[in-house]
């Protein structure tokens, strides 16, 4: 499908170039946006961009990319920094880059090491491969904060939402920035979920977390009793080959953990449509996002 035929309803690229007086030179503007759909055949993308401060407030666009050379390597999920170029009559993207999740946060830099000295002795705390953008993701079971059982299967034809989290994370921009998206998601989807969508944070810390502790933890983040939204434990093994699925690489750390930054979208088909790393994106791209996948094929 073109996004010309897409069914969304924001057409920003309309506002964007009624807005251009006649006769002026075309307008450049830096952008950051989480790629939604990438259309080849037609040369265009649409993006959830971030608000562009004193020119646009954040929304979806749909735009064509002249150099179809910079198309490569995109897909939904990708975080792109970009040129908004606004022309007389047309508005489109350039200078396409994609968006390397680089903080120079002590955690974050730890974990990019550590995987790197894995990477070159070849070890690792198992032998888990990480999946790939369109592999489905294997059958897992896992505990949740009624001490009840969770299968990945039992949500089959739902989209998912995953994120990673330990209950006692010190940092504010990490475990809890990653779970706050969720509960923005919850409120902007809330008639799907359970029924169209799921919302999954899984600790990595299980021998702490367990489901009387998680339970408080979605408590005190207004998340209990919210239909669809399950905070998952269980047995060391099964959390860590779940996790390492996903790139999700945790270390012990002098009584705290040394952790990276996974939020991941499921198709209904159980397929990974994105795996974005880090925590730059924004709920409401992340919900856009969310809700391009619920969009999609049933």
């Amino acid at each position: 499908m073109s996004l010309a035929q897409s069914n969304l309803r924001i057409l920003p690229t309309i506002f964007l170039t009624c807005c251009i007086p006649s006769g002026l030179a075309a307008e450049r503007h830096p952008a950051f946006g989480v790629v939604l759909q990438v259309d080849r055949a037609h040369h265009a993308i649409q993006v959830s961009s971030r608000e562009i401060p004193g020119y646009m407030e954040a929304m979806v666009m749909d735009l064509p990319v002249r150099d179809a050379r910079e198309l490569d390597g995109l897909q939904s999920g990708t975080l792109i920094d970009f040129t908004l170029v606004e022309e007389k009559d047309s508005a489109y993207a350039a200078g396409i880059r994609i968006h390397q999740f680089q903080s120079t946060d002590a955690e974050p830099m730890a974990v990019r090491q550590l995987n790197l000295v894995e990477g070159l002795v070849g070890s690792g705390s198992d032998a888990t491969k990480k999946l790939e953008i369109g592999q489905r993701v294997p059958e897992f079971s896992l505990i949740d904060q009624s001490a009840q059982s969770v299968s990945l299967s039992s949500f089959a034809g739902k989209v998912i939402g995953i994120t990673f989290l330990y209950t006692h994370c010190p940092l504010p921009n990490y475990c809890f920035r990653l779970s706050n998206n969720f509960g923005m998601i919850r409120k902007r989807f809330a008639g799907q979920m359970g029924r169209d969508l799921i919302l999954l944070n899984i600790t990595f810390d299980p021998v702490h977390d367990q489901p009387e502790v998680l339970a408080q933890y979605a408590r005190n983040g207004g998340a209990a009793d919210v239909p669809g939204w399950y905070f998952l434990t269980g047995p060391i093994l099964e959390v860590q080959k779940v996790c390492h699925e996903f790139g999700m690489n945790f270390w012990q750390d002098e009584g705290l953990i040394t952790h990276a930054l996974h939020t991941v979208i499921l198709d209904r088909q159980g397929k990974i449509i994105a795996n974005l790393e880090g925590n730059e994106f924004t709920a409401q791209q992340l919900g856009d996002l969310v809700d391009s996948v619920l969009r999609g094929p049933k």
